[in-house]
C-alpha cells in the first residue's frame, strides 16, 4: 500500500513521527510530500502554535516530554519558528530521499542546528553530494514542486503537519500515528456507526471573523 506523509522541518512533532517510521507494516511505501506549513496556515486561517506565546512555551515542553517518552533524543534549534524555505527546497533537490529528509531533520532537531543560514545548509547539502546548493535550490523547478506539494496538501484536506493522507483519510499530527497504524490494519472499523455519525455533527454557533 502507497501513503503519502506531509511534512515541514519546521516541527519537531514532524521529526517525532518521523523517528517512528520504523512501526510502519513493511508493506507501507510511502511518499514524502515536504510542504511549507506557513501556506497551510494562510490557507486555513490559522496561526502556529508558536504565534501564541503561552501555548509556544507548552508546545516546546510537550514536544521534549512526547521524545524523551519515545526514547528519541532532541535539541532544539537556536530559533523556532525560523524560515524553512532553503531546507525544504534542498530536500527536494536531493531528491527527496529519506537520507535527505533525516538529515534535514536531524540537523533541526537533533543537533540544534539553525538552517535559515546559508552555511548550514552548504554543509547539509555537501553531505547529501548536492553541489553549487544555491543554484539548486534557487532552480524554478524545485521551487514548483513545493508550491503544487503545498497546493496538493491543501486540496487534499491536509491543514497542519505531519499528515498521513491513506486514500482519502488523513491523520494529523504525531499522535496520529497510532490512529494511522489502526487505520492500516483495519480500516473497516473506521467505517461503523460511531464514526458515520460524525459526518453529520452540525456546527452550532461560528466565532466573529472566522474563515
Amino acid at each position: 500500500m502507497k501513503v503519502a506523509w506531509v511534512f515541514d522541518v519546521i516541527s519537531p512533532f514532524a521529526y517525532l513521527a518521523f523517528k517512528q517510521f520504523p512501526r510502519l507494516p513493511a508493506t507501507v511505501e510511502v511518499e514524502f510530500v515536504p510542504v511549507l506549513f506557513a501556506g497551510l496556515l494562510d490557507h486555513h486561517g490559522q496561526i502556529g502554535n508558536a504565534e501564541i506565546p503561552p501555548k509556544r512555551r507548552f508546545t516546546y515542553r510537550f514536544a521534549l516530554w512526547r521524545a524523551r517518552q519515545l526514547g528519541v533524543q532532541m535539541r532544539p534549534p537556536p530559533n523556532h519558528p525560523f524560515n524553512p524555505l532553503m531546507a525544504l527546497r534542498l530536500i527536494i533537490a536531493a531528491g527527496c530521499t529519506r537520507q535527505a529528509i533525516e538529515t534535514t531533520f536531524d540537523a533541526v532537531w537533533l543537533h540544534g542546528r539553525d538552517v535559515a543560514d546559508p552555511k548550514v545548509i552548504a554543509d547539509l547539502a555537501a553531505q547529501l553530494g548536492v553541489s553549487d546548493v544555491q543554484s539548486a535550490i534557487s532552480q524554478p523547478s524545485v521551487k514548483q514542486k513545493l508550491r503544487e506539494n503545498t497546493e496538493w496538501a491543501i486540496s487534499r484536506n491536509v491543514f497542519g503537519v505531519p499528515t498521513f493522507v491513506i486514500g482519502d483519510e488523513i491523520f494529523w499530527g504525531q499522535d496520529g500515528l497510532e490512529m494511522a497504524l489502526d487505520y492500516l490494519r483495519d480500516p473497516v472499523a473506521f467505517e461503523d456507526e460511531g464514526m458515520r455519525a460524525i459526518e453529520t455533527v452540525g456546527v452550532g454557533a461560528v466565532r466573529p471573523g472566522s474563515k
